[in-house]
């Protein structure tokens, strides 16, 4: 029965992806500077846009997209039951002001900077944690990036007490060429390890300063300018210019001052790009973390057009999100109308949930809670039941189900060390594991959907909370029909119907 419950998510949930509402069949029109950009690139290189998505599609999108968190069935029917002109605007808006917003955030930026107490990183769980506090708080303040960035290179302090100096710590080697290449990768989008030995050495001189020293507590260290150590010479900036280092004065402070200055070509552009990324899965220049010359933008004056929005918002990462996400350019179909929509944006980019937004909306639909545990014995060995995954504050913090669905490990901070690529292994676990049978079967949320006495109305809420819409006729005429013909009683029919839309392409992906 589960094989033919799966067979019957794919044939009758999959049309729903391409369905259209009578609006979303006009041509996208531009609504934002966004819009009048790659619209008027479309048109040039002769590519036509996917038509706009439909309520359905874009409600469910933009929250696994801003809060990666699945509405709620009750979310779902409020968005769907309103007619008001902006109400997109409005949910955006609401989202954005979502304390999920900034935990999916920090999940995001806890790959890029390697949040992780065991091998090879090596943080340790109190200073992982304290490291991640810090993140968090920064984003739920919706701190300007400038001084988010200064404070993190210019930390100093116990790591302990400290969240900012693990950036000093957050890596494999500490050496001041390891200390560069991770500011030039997290800050500037940049590769430094593909440089002439020269030029990563000149950029290494701004480093050349970190100290380490240990205290009397157990793995506490202290990060600080160490003035005792030599001085080099010569410094270059990754635009090349030459740096003037000072004796009394942390190196540090003169990299960070330049990093967001005026003059640097690299800084805004490298997070505007990397913003674009995770709501659109590729980056304006692809990989977001390989900027260089000869890998150039899609789109040379969009990326410009959004760096220069994020400069003049006072380097406020929401107005980024807010422009991004209100473009009809995001809010367009994933149906594409041509083979080389995804690389032009000419459609959005369907890609499979990440492995923490795909187990907490397991939890979510279910009412169930997954068990974390960490290789790290002490002192943090208990994550709380109910924890989100998208909100563990260590990459150490896992479980058989994040590893098997392609967690970022946080071994290097590169984009690509998270996997979304679906596999055998995956599909059997969603299909046939114990761990999902209990959770559609046991799950005290599925429970009191089971219990309905309307075949119809359990029906219904079951589409509303697991794929956030109302199911067509037709698939109301097929659930009926199984609940009449399939030789189960009306609970295990809404059991099987549960875990063919779980199964769904509808379900696992974004689209």
């Amino acid at each position: 029965m589960r094989d033919g419950a799966f067979r019957f998510a794919e044939s009758e949930t999959r049309p729903s992806l391409a369905a259209t509402s009578h609006a979303s069949l006009a041509a996208a029109a531009p609504r934002n500077r966004i819009d009048e950009i790659v619209f008027a690139h479309l048109a040039k290189v002769q590519v036509a846009p996917a038509t706009s998505a439909t309520d359905e599609v874009f409600l469910r999108r933009v929250y696994l997209d801003a809060i990666g968190t699945l509405p709620t069935a009750d979310e779902a029917k409020a968005f769907l039951g309103g007619g008001e002109a902006g109400r997109r605007t409005a949910l955006i808006d609401r989202l954005l002001a979502r304390n999920e917003f900034a935990v999916y955030r920090a999940m995001q930026w806890s790959d890029l900077l390697c949040i992780k107490a065991e091998f090879p990183i090596d943080l340790w769980p109190t200073a992982a944690r304290e490291y991640n506090r810090w993140l968090l708080d920064s984003l739920t303040a919706n701190q300007p990036y400038d001084r988010f960035a200064h404070e993190l290179l210019t930390a100093s302090g116990s790591n302990f007490r400290v969240g900012p100096v693990n950036f000093y710590r957050a890596m494999q080697n500490r050496d001041p060429q390891s200390l560069a290449q991770a500011a030039a990768r997290v800050f500037l989008g940049i590769r430094t390890e593909k440089w002439p030995e020269a030029r990563r050495a000149a950029m290494a001189a701004f480093f050349s300063q970190v100290g380490y020293k240990p205290t009397g507590e157990w793995k506490e260290e202290i990060v600080y300018y160490d003035r005792n150590k030599p001085l080099p010479t010569d410094a270059v900036f990754p635009d090349g210019t030459t740096a003037r280092l000072q004796p009394g004065v942390d190196p540090r402070q003169i990299f960070a001052d330049w990093l967001i200055g005026g003059n640097n070509p690299f800084f805004a552009r490298n997070l505007v790009n990397r913003i674009w990324a995770w709501l659109y899965g590729r980056g304006i220049v692809d990989e977001p973390d390989d900027m260089r010359p000869d890998n150039p933008p899609i789109y040379p004056d969009l990326l410009d057009y959004l760096a220069m929005e994020f400069v003049h918002s006072g380097y406020d990462q929401k107005h980024i999100y807010r422009l991004i996400l209100n473009s009809n350019v995001y809010q367009l179909s994933s149906v594409r109308r041509g083979a080389p929509a995804a690389k032009h944006f000419a459609s959005y980019t369907v890609r499979r949930l990440d492995a923490e937004v795909l187990i907490d909306a397991l939890g979510q639909i279910t009412g169930s809670s997954e068990q974390y545990s960490s290789a790290v014995p002490e002192p943090y060995t208990i994550v709380p039941e109910g924890e989100r995954a998208i909100a563990l504050p260590d990459g150490s913090i896992s479980s058989p189900f994040l590893e098997l669905f392609g967690r970022s490990p946080r071994n290097t901070g590169l984009e690509s060390e998270r996997n979304n690529r679906p596999s055998t292994a995956q599909r059997l676990h969603l299909l046939n594991s114990s761990h999902i049978e209990r959770m559609i079967e046991q799950g005290p949320a599925l429970d009191a959907i089971y219990r309905l006495s309307d075949q119809r109305a359990m029906a219904t809420q079951l589409y509303l909370t697991i794929l956030s819409r109302y199911p067509t006729e037709e698939e109301l005429k097929i659930a009926a029909t199984y609940a009449r013909t399939g030789g189960v009683n009306r609970r295990q029919a809404g059991v099987d119907l549960a875990w063919a839309l779980i199964n769904s392409t509808e379900f696992v992906y974004r689209h």
